[in-house]
C-alpha cells in the first residue's frame, strides 16, 4: 500500500530540481474545504553543471541542459547522455569521479492554474535531496537541505504566479562543502573507508559529517560514486484548512480473542476548527471495523488517537510459521462535513518481543513472534544498486522472494545505505520476512553537536512514522558497527589517544546520547510494538559490544582474520548477525563488465571489481581456495572454486549456529545481494544470479536439517535441527562410503525431533567414522530421513578435498523439456562432490545447483534464461572437485 507521510510543519522543506514542464490538473476552487491533492512532478526535468564549475572545461556537454530523471542522480543522467561511461564496466569507475566533485543545477517549469493558486497551501515536497541543496522558485530561495535521509517541504504559494513558474535546485558537491571544514579540524572524526580516488587526504574523511548514504564513499564490496541529485520523489501538495501529516497504527494489546489498535493521526490545521476523524480497519476477509472521533483542533499540529478493537484477529506470522494476513487501515479527516484528507496503511497483527534472559554465560538475544521463539535464518541486505533511485519494485521483490526461496525468515537492512521505500516492506509483509532495520549509520564516529543530533532526530522520526505499520519490522537498530568500532578499531584507538580525555568523553557521550536516547526514543515512542537495539553488534549497553555471551556478534576472524572456516565451530554466539566469505560472481556476470583478455585472477579489471583491501582480496580468495581445494586450473575454475569455498564455509557456520540452539538464536550471513558486479560476499550477484551459496542456503536453512561438523582436531559432532512447532518423526543415518558407493559402516536410529530444537546425536572421532578405510576415498554421509525421504544430508571427510583421490563422476546426461523449458537430468556413476552445472557466459540459471550426488543418484533441473537447447548443450560443463567434463 502506498504511504504518504509528510514532515511536521516545523520541519517542512523541499527542493525540486531539473527542468520540467509540469502541467497540474486541479479541480475548480470550492467555497468549502476541498480534498487534499498530491500531484507528482516527475517529467520534464533538466540538469547541467552549475555555471562557472571548473569541470566544464573538460566536460563542455555537461554544461548544457540535459534531460534528467527524477527521482534520480546526475550520474545516471550523464551515463544516459553518454557524457560519462558506465562505471560498472572495466576500469570506468575512475572516469565518473569528477561528477561528485562538481556542483549541479536542476530546473523544472511548474504551470500553475488559478485553481491551484486558490488553494490555502501549495506545498512543494521533496522526498529526498542528496545532499547539500537549495531550492528556488522564480529565483527566490524556498528552502535549503542538508540531509539526504529526510523529506523536505515548504509552502511555495507566496512565490508562485499563474502560468509558468521555474523551479531550480542548486546542488553543491559534498566534497566541495566539507573538505574545507575537515581541513580545519585538528583531529577529524574517524570515518569508514579512505578514498580510493585520491580526492580526500588519508584519515581526513568527510563522510562522518554528512547525512548521506555512507556506501557512496566506497565500501569493501562496492565502488566510490558520490551521487548528487533528488533521490526521492518530487510533488506538489495542495490543501486548504487541514491535512494529515502522519498516520501511525499502534498495537496496544493482542490476544487470540481480540486485538486493540490505536490509529494515531497528526493533523496540521491552519485555523481552529472542529474535525471528524474516521478510522476503518478492513480485514483479509473484507469485514470492516469502524471508529470515529470528533475533536477540536488548533492552528498547528494536533495529535488525535482513535482506538479500535478487532475480534478474533488473524495473526501475521514469519515464513514457515503461518500465514501473512494483512489489514488495511483507512483514515478520513472531515471538516464541515467534507472529507479534506484520507490516508491508508497496510498492516498486520502480531506481537514481537526481544527476550534478554540472564544465564550462566551472559544474557540471551531471542526474538519471539506471537509467543513463538524464533531462530532467525537469513542474510544482510546492502543497497540494491549504486544508483538507488533507479531500483524498481519488481527488482526488490525478486531479491526478497529469492531469500524466502532459500528458507530465510529474516533480512537485516544494513546501516550504511539508505532507507528503503514502502514497497520493499510491502513485499516483506507478503512474503513473511522479518526485517531487522538499522538506522543509517555505517560505522563512522558521529559528531556530537546539537544541530547534527537534531537533524538525525527528525530523520529518524520521519522514517519510523513512514513504515512502522508494517508487521515485517521485527527490530529497530541504531547503527552498524559504530559502537564496536569505537571500542576496538585501531584508528579509533589512535584517535582517542590523540584527542585526550575531555574530547574522548564528549565524543563517547555524544554517541551514547544519539544511539541510546535520540534513536531509542524515535523507535520506542513511535513504534512501541517493536524492540529497539542500540547498534549491531551490541550488548544494549549492558557490557562491551561484540561478545559471544551477550547480544549480537559480527564475527570476522574468518576471512578478515584469515582463520579457516572451521573457526566458526569454536563458539556458540547468542546471535550471529554478520559473518561471511567472499566469492566471484558467475562467468555470465563477469562477461558483463570484463573482456576475455581480462579473465585473469589479478588482472587490473578483476582487481578494480574487488574492493577488499583495494583489490588484494583476489589473493585472499586464492588463499582460502588453497586451504582446502585444488589449485585453480584456469580463471573459470578459480571462479567455480571460490563459490564452492564460500558455500561450504558458510554452510558449516550456519548449521553450527542452528545446532547451538537455544544458546544461539540467529544466523544472518553477510551478504545477500550486490550493488554492482564484482567479487563480494553476496549469495545473489548484481544481475540476480544465484551463487553456489544461495543454492546451499536453501538446504542449510531448511526447516529440518542434519548438521555434521568436523573440527580440525578430528572429531565430528552430529546434530538434528527442527524449526517445526510440532514433533517430527524421523530417522538419522550416519554411514561411511567410498567414492564408488560401497558402504563401509553404518549407524542409524529412529528419533522424534522435538519442536523448535537442536538435538545432538553424538560426537565421533575419525577412527569411529572411517576406521581402516582409505581416507583419500572415504566419506561419512549423515542423513535425516522423514517419511522415507532424505530430507537433509551432510558429507564429512577426514582430509581436505585437495588431498583426496576424487574420481571422474562418470556423468550421464539426458535432455528433455518441462513446461516449455529445457530440462536436464544428470546421473552420477561415482561420487560427484560440489557439482556445478555451468553454462559459461550464457545468461541462464538452473533450477537447482551446487549438489553432492552419491554414486547412482540423479538430479533433474530446468533451465531458465534466453538460450536455445542447442546452445545450452554446447556450453554445458559439469564441474566438480574431482573432475571436469564437457558434455
Amino acid at each position: 500500500m502506498s504511504q504518504r507521510v509528510l514532515e511536521p510543519s516545523t520541519h517542512r522543506r523541499r527542493t525540486t530540481g531539473r527542468t520540467i514542464a509540469l502541467l497540474l490538473a486541479v479541480a475548480p476552487a470550492a467555497l468549502v474545504a476541498a480534498p487534499r491533492q498530491t500531484i507528482p512532478l516527475e517529467r520534464g526535468w533538466q540538469v547541467r553543471l552549475a555555471p562557472g564549475d571548473a569541470a566544464a572545461k573538460d566536460h563542455p556537454k555537461a554544461a548544457r541542459w540535459l534531460p534528467a530523471t527524477v527521482p534520480g542522480y546526475v550520474q545516471t543522467d550523464l551515463i544516459a547522455a553518454r557524457i560519462t561511461p558506465d562505471p560498472f564496466v572495466g576500469l570506468n569507475e575512475a572516469t565518473i569521479q569528477w561528477v561528485g566533485r562538481s556542483d549541479w543545477d536542476y530546473r523544472g517549469v511548474l504551470n500553475a492554474s488559478p485553481a491551484l493558486l486558490a488553494r490555502g497551501h501549495v506545498d512543494l515536497v521533496f522526498d529526498g535531496l542528496d545532499t547539500f541543496a537549495e531550492v528556488f522558485v522564480n529565483g527566490t530561495k524556498l528552502l535549503a537541505a542538508d540531509n539526504a535521509h529526510r523529506r523536505w517541504r515548504a509552502d511555495a504559494k507566496p512565490l508562485l504566479r499563474a502560468g509558468a513558474n521555474e523551479i531550480r535546485i542548486a546542488f553543491k558537491s559534498p566534497l566541495g562543502v566539507l573538505k574545507p571544514v575537515v581541513a580545519g579540524i585538528a583531529n577529524p572524526l574517524p570515518g569508514e573507508y579512505d578514498s580510493t580516488a585520491g580526492d580526500e587526504p588519508e584519515g581526513r574523511q568527510t563522510s562522518p559529517y554528512i547525512r548521506k548514504p555512507k556506501y557512496h564513499y566506497g565500501w569493501d564490496w562496492g565502488p566510490r560514486i558520490l551521487n548528487v541529485g533528488p533521490n526521492g520523489a518530487v510533488k506538489v501538495d495542495a490543501w486548504d484548512d487541514a491535512q494529515i501529516e502522519t498516520l501511525r497504527v499502534q498495537q496496544e494489546a493482542v490476544t487470540p480473542g481480540e486485538a486493540r489498535l490505536t490509529v494515531e493521526v497528526l493533523i496540521v490545521a491552519d485555523r481552529a476548527a472542529t474535525v471528524q476523524v474516521d478510522a476503518t480497519v478492513t480485514g483479509p476477509g473484507g469485514t470492516p471495523v469502524r471508529a470515529s472521533r470528533t475533536v477540536q483542533v488548533a492552528a498547528g499540529e494536533n495529535r488525535v488517537a482513535v482506538p479500535l478493537a478487532i475480534a478474533d484477529p488473524q495473526l501475521w506470522y514469519p515464513a514457515g510459521y503461518g500465514a501473512q494476513p494483512l489489514y488495511t487501515v483507512t483514515t478520513d479527516v472531515s471538516l464541515d462535513g467534507e472529507i479534506v484528507d484520507r490516508q491508508q496503511r497496510s498492516t498486520g497483527i502480531r506481537t514481537v518481543e526481544l527476550v534478554r534472559e540472564k544465564d550462566a554465560i551472559g544474557r540471551g538475544f531471542l526474538l519471539k513472534v506471537n509467543g513463538i521463539p524464533m531462530f532467525a535464518k537469513g542474510a544482510n541486505l546492502i543497497p540494491f544498486d549504486s544508483f538507488g533511485p533507479g531500483v524498481t519494485d519488481a527488482r526488490m521483490r525478486s531479491i526478497l522472494a529469492d531469500a524466502k526461496a532459500a528458507n530465510m525468515n529474516m533480512i537485516r537492512i544494513w546501516g550504511g545505505g539508505m532507507y528503503l521505500p514502502d514497497s520493499f516492506f510491502d513485499a516483506a509483509d507478503a512474503l513473511g520476512l522479518m526485517i531487522w532495520s538499522d538506522f543509517m549509520f555505517g560505522g563512522a564516529v558521529t559528531p556530537y553537536d546539537r544541530d547534527f543530533r537534531e537533524t538525525v532526530r527528525i530523520e529518524a522520526e520521519e522514517q519510523v512514522d513512514r513504515v512502522q505499520a508494517h508487521p515485517s519490522i521485527a527490530l529497530w537498530s541504531g547503527n552498524n558497527e559504530v559502537l564496536s568500532g569505537w571500542e576496538t578499531w585501531s584508528d579509533r584507538t589512535a584517535f582517542k589517544a590523540r584527542v585526550g580525555a575531555e574530547e574522548r568523553e564528549r565524543v563517547g557521550v555524544g554517541m551514547a546520547i544519539l544511539f541510546n536516547q535520540v534513536l531509542r526514543d524515535a523507535a520506542e515512542r513511535r513504534d512501541a510494538d517493536v524492540p529497539y537495539w542500540p547498534g549491531s553488534p551490541s550488548s544494549n549497553y549492558d557490557g562491551k559490544p561484540d561478545q559471544d555471551g551477550d547480544g549480537d556478534r559480527h564475527y570476522w576472524d574468518v576471512w578478515g582474520g584469515k582463520k579457516p572456516a572451521t573457526a566458526y565451530l569454536d563458539s556458540c554466539p547468542r546471535f550471529m548477525s554478520e559473518y561471511g566469505l567472499q566469492a566471484m560472481p558467475d562467468m555470465a556476470t563477469i562477461a558483463r563488465f570484463a573482456k576475455p583478455k581480462d579473465y585473469a585472477i589479478e588482472s587490473p579489471v578483476m582487481k578494480a571489481h574487488q574492493k577488499f583491501l583495494k583489490g588484494e582480496g583476489q589473493g585472499r580468495l586464492l588463499d582460502y581456495i588453497r586451504m582446502r581445494y585444488r589449485e585453480p586450473r584456469d580463471f573459470a575454475d578459480f571462479v567455480y572454486l571460490s563459490q564452492v569455498m564460500q558455500a561450504d564455509g558458510i554452510q558449516l557456520g550456519a548449521l553450527h549456529h542452528r545446532a547451538c540452539r537455544p544458546v544461539t538464536t540467529g544466523s544472518l550471513y553477510w551478504q545477500l545481494n550486490d550493488v554492482w558486479p564484482g567479487a563480494s560476499w553476496s549469495s545473489i550477484d548484481y544481475y540476480g544470479r544465484w551463487k553456489a551459496l544461495h543454492f546451499a542456503a536453501r538446504r542449510f536453512f531448511a526447516p529440518v536439517a542434519i548438521a555434521a561438523a568436523r573440527k580440525e582436531s578430528g572429531s565430528t559432532s552430529v546434530s538434528l535441527i527442527s524449526d517445526a512447532t510440532q514433533p517430527v518423526a524421523a530417522r538419522w543415518i550416519v554411514r561411511t562410503i567410498d567414492v564408488t558407493g560401497r558402504e563401509l559402516a553404518r549407524r542409524e536410529n529412529a528419533v522424534s525431533l522435538a519442536p523448535l530444537s537442536a538435538t545432538g546425536v553424538g560426537t565421533f572421532t575419525d577412527a569411529d567414522l572411517f576406521g581402516t578405510a582409505d581416507r583419500r576415498t572415504a566419506f561419512a554421509v549423515a542423513e535425516l530421513v522423514i517419511d522415507g525421504r532424505v530430507a537433509s544430508r551432510s558429507l564429512v571427510s577426514a582430509l581436505p578435498e585437495k588431498a583426496m583421490a576424487l574420481p571422474d563422476p562418470g556423468f550421464v546426461t539426458r535432455w528433455s523439456s518441462a513446461e516449455g523449458r529445457p530440462s536436464l537430468t544428470i546421473t552420477a556413476t561415482r561420487l560427484a562432490r560440489a557439482l556445478w552445472i555451468d553454462f559459461g557466459t550464457l545468461p541462464v540459471q538452473a533450477s537447482d545447483n551446487f549438489l553432492d550426488l552419491l554414486p547412482g543418484e540423479s538430479v533433474t533441473v530446468t533451465i531458465t534464461g534466453k538460450a536455445s537447447t542447442a546452445s545450452l548443450k554446447r556450453a554445458l560443463r559439469l564441474r566438480t572437485l574431482g573432475a571436469e567434463k564437457a558434455k
